[in-house]
Order: structure tokens, then C-alpha cells, then sequence
């Protein structure tokens, strides 16, 4: 065999080497050395509405792709998988479906795979130059599933009628399209999985999604920012990060919601001060605090304090257009359960709103005085300044001392607190917007009724003292 034909049978071979890695990118996804942990979170999460929050480049795009080719193939290596299935991808435009969701799955997807594709506009033959309509996809079960791509700006009447097995949302879709592809999904019990950039602000994604309003347990959610994408330089994200805004670095970087008034904690980390409930020891519990409400929500709250000064916020009844009787019966309910402190005649003591010693239009006694007559001493001599609250709650979940750890903790079954501290914000001048805030001042109240964290004077040595003596006198020489 001359050089000739040896050279020419190894540039084949790594031609075939190149197509053969081409075919099957979706087997080398998150392999290797380099993880994207949080893609895997996302990809092993069995709820049935899930939603990555990323900023661009976090490689949000990448899970809704290969999902979607997992599904379509059968191959989910995280779920039971499905025959023939049938799912739409979502895009805000026809440009953008090609540009972006079209692209990504092509990536993802191995030619032989593919039984047919139509177009909306080019040719079948170069499908990633043109906008497709749906791919035919062979099913490892033998028969094919279908992708089919639809674009928001075609209008609600236009995603009526099927029945599907998911629908991948790239980029936030409009109320309306969103509530429609949701029915879709309903005969089949399928799935919605959203990845989005938040650059439209406080929308339904944030209350319906990010806050979970209605405590809908099939809804997930996770934040990507630039770090978390191990194949990006981090001498970029610093160098990029500097250039921008601290508001373009919440939505570009973090994929965090913004408002014009901005949040009230945005030190406050669901993945870090969030954690599941443990076996709390007897001794740590600490107090109770309620701010009351009849029509409005009453919130309150159990605590306990560790050795080292850290609070845990145990447990929680949350609820509103009850009477006071009710709510003192649930709060001891809860008390029961934890087996929680009280006096000698049995009853529970409890920080309270000083409101509470208004009397109510339905009674003669206050607030106060109805809960001492259901066995809850409630104490209202408690500190309400809000700004100084706020800054004691924020050193709380940030201490200066020590900013990698925090010194309050919520365990995950107090769900209202967790959502109220992630839609508080602020209003006019230096006061939070008075909504949904009933747990976030009960906090304050707890918080504020602990003691100052203990500051260490720091004494000079002599030498220090005589240096700096020596150095005043000198200057008035000098003068």
C-alpha cells in the first residue's frame, strides 16, 4: 500500500469518526469531565411543569432541546417513556423558532432518526435554512413521533384541538397560548417545560411559575446564570458582567425577574435558605409570632434558634376569613404536634402586631384579648420600624460576618413565607408595597426581637497608643 492510499484511507476513517460524533451528539450531552449540574436537575425532575429561569448563554436552550429529542426518540433516560409521541415547540416568532429552538434540536437530533420533515417555507433537503412545520421522527418503539414547531405571534385559535404529549415553551409565550397549550396535554397527562430569559418583568410566569401561586405541586422551577455553564470562560462572564447594568445583569446573567422598584431581599436564595424540614431539637425552639388578620391573611409562624444564634422557621398556618378562635385552634394544633413550650396553666406565648390591641368592629375585646382568651398570651410590645427590620432580616439571610453563611433558614412546608419573601417589593420611597406581606413582618417582628449580634471592641495595644500619640503631635509641629 503506497502513501498515497494510506493517507487517503485515514482522512476517510476520520471523516466517518466526524459523522459518527455528529449522529450521536445527544449521547455525549453532559458527559465527559464537564457537567452542567443544573441541566441534570432539570432533565431528572418528575414533575409534570417545569421551567428553567436562565440568563443568555446559560444553556437553558440545551434542556428543552434534548428533552424534546428524548421524548420524540424514547429514549428519556429519566422517565417512562412514551410510543409515538406527539409535541409542539413553542417560539415567540417564526424567526426565532428557526434561529434558536429549530437549530438546537437539528443539533441534537441524528439524521437516520428522521423519517420526514415539511417545511413552512425552503427546502426539506436543507431544513435548518428554512422554517419547518414538523419533523416525523422514528420511535424506538417502532412506529413515529412528530415535533411539530408553532410560533406565538400565530395566535391563540391556532393551538387549539390536539392532544400532546408535551409542549416546550422556548421563551415566555403569552397568557393566553399558555393556558391553551396546558389543555392540551390534559388526555395524555403530559408535560410543559418553559426555558425563558425573564426580560418582560413581573408577568404570569412569575406569579404562576416563580411564586406558585395556587400551590400547584407539579410546578418546578430552577435558576442558570453564566457560572453555572461549565464550557464558558470565566474571564468573559467577569469581563462581560462589568460592562452591564446591575438590572441587565439580573435578567442577562441570572435569569432573575426584575421590577422598576426592584426586591425588598434579593439576598434571599431558594436554594440555599430553603431546606427540608429535620427533627428540631426540643431546646432550639424559641417563639411565635403572628401578624393578624380576619379578612386578610393571618400569618404565623414557629421558630427555633440553634446554639450559634441561627433561626429556623419550623412550621406555619397561613390563612385567611377565619375568626380568631380558629386560628388560635390551628396554632395550637401545630403546637401539639411539635410538642411547644407553655406556661403552667398550659397556655402559648407568641410575639403579635401591636394592631392587635385595636378593638375589631364584630367584638368588644381586641385582637389581643380574644387570642388570651384562647389560651395564646400574645405580646405586642413588638419593634414595627420597618427599615430598621428590614436591614436586621437582610443581615439575617447575608451576615456581614460571614456571607457564605447565612443565619436563617425556612424549612420547604412553609410555603407562604417562602413565597411572600420572593414577591416582596418595594413601593414608593423607602416602604415595600403592602401586598402579601403578612409573613415577611412577622419575621421582622421575630427577628427584631433578638439580640443585637455581639460586636468585639477591639483594645490597642500600648505601642499602638503611643504611635498614634506620637504621630498627632508630630502634626502639630508641622502646623
Amino acid at each position: 500500500m503506497t502513501d498515497k492510499e494510506i493517507i487517503k484511507k485515514i482522512r476517510a476513517l476520520e471523516i466517518k469518526e466526524k459523522i459518527l460524533h455528529r449522529n450521536n451528539r445527544i449521547f455525549h450531552y453532559n458527559t465527559g469531565e464537564k457537567i452542567h449540574r443544573k441541566q441534570l436537575a432539570f432533565h431528572k425532575c418528575q414533575k409534570r411543569n417545569r421551567w428553567v429561569f436562565g440568563g443568555n448563554r446559560s444553556g437553558k436552550t440545551e434542556c428543552g432541546a434534548v428533552e424534546t429529542v428524548w421524548m420524540a426518540r424514547g429514549i428519556h433516560p429519566y422517565r417512562k417513556n412514551r410510543e409515538n409521541t406527539e409535541g409542539w415547540v413553542v417560539s415567540v416568532s417564526r424567526e426565532v423558532q428557526r434561529d434558536v429552538a429549530q437549530r438546537k434540536i437539528l443539533y441534537y437530533l441524528n439524521p437516520d432518526w428522521i423519517a420526514d420533515v415539511v417545511m413552512v417555507s425552503g427546502k426539506s433537503s436543507n431544513p435548518e435554512g428554512g422554517v419547518i412545520d414538523y419533523i416525523a421522527v422514528k420511535n424506538v418503539f417502532g412506529g413515529i413521533s412528530r415535533i411539530t414547531f408553532k410560533s406565538a405571534e400565530m395566535g391563540r385559535e391556532k393551538f387549539q384541538g390536539a392532544s400532546l404529549d408535551y409542549v416546550w415553551f422556548d421563551e415566555e409565550p403569552p397568557e393566553d397560548i399558555y393556558n391553551e397549550c396546558r389543555m392540551r396535554v390534559v388526555d395524555r397527562r403530559g408535560d410543559v417545560f418553559g426555558t425563558m430569559t425573564p426580560l418582560k418583568g413581573i408577568t404570569f410566569v412569575y406569579n404562576r411559575i416563580y411564586l406558585n401561586e395556587t400551590n400547584d405541586p407539579n410546578v418546578w422551577h430552577i435558576f442558570m446564570e453564566w457560572k453555572d455553564n461549565p464550557y464558558l470562560d470565566e474571564k468573559e462572564i467577569d469581563s462581560v458582567s462589568a460592562s452591564l447594568t446591575a438590572e441587565e445583569l439580573d435578567r442577562r446573567r441570572y435569569g432573575r425577574f426584575t421590577a422598576n422598584k426592584g426586591l425588598v431581599y434579593p439576598e434571599f436564595d431558594e436554594s440555599v435558605h430553603v431546606i427540608a424540614p429535620f427533627p428540631v431539637p426540643k431546646e432550639w425552639y424559641d417563639n411565635i409570632s403572628i401578624d393578624p388578620g380576619l379578612n386578610n391573611p393571618l400569618s404565623c409562624h414557629f421558630y427555633a434558634t440553634d446554639g450559634d444564634g441561627v433561626v429556623y422557621v419550623i412550621a406555619e398556618h397561613y390563612e385567611q376569613g377565619k375568626s380568631v378562635s380558629y386560628h388560635a385552634q390551628k396554632i395550637k394544633e401545630i403546637a401539639d404536634r411539635l410538642g411547644w413550650q407553655r406556661d403552667s396553666k398550659g397556655r402559648l406565648c407568641s410575639l403579635i402586631d401591636s394592631a392587635a390591641n385595636q378593638r375589631t368592629l364584630a367584638s368588644s375585646k381586641s385582637v389581643a384579648e380574644l387570642f388570651y382568651d384562647e389560651g395564646i398570651l400574645v405580646n405586642t410590645r413588638v419593634n414595627k420600624d420597618v427599615f430598621s427590620g428590614i436591614n436586621r432580616v437582610k443581615d439575617y439571610l447575608r451576615p456581614l460576618s460571614s456571607p457564605d453563611r447565612p443565619k436563617l433558614f425556612i424549612f420547604s412546608s412553609c410555603v407562604e413565607m417562602i413565597r411572600e419573601l420572593k414577591g416582596y417589593w418595594w413601593g414608593e420611597g423607602d416602604n415595600p408595597r403592602k401586598v402579601n406581606d403578612h409573613a415577611c413582618d412577622e419575621l421582622r417582628y421575630m427577628i427584631m426581637s433578638r439580640p443585637e449580634p455581639y460586636i468585639e471592641k477591639k483594645t490597642e495595644s500600648e505601642i499602638s497608643l503611643d504611635k498614634a500619640r506620637l504621630i498627632r503631635k508630630l502634626g502639630r509641629r508641622s502646623r
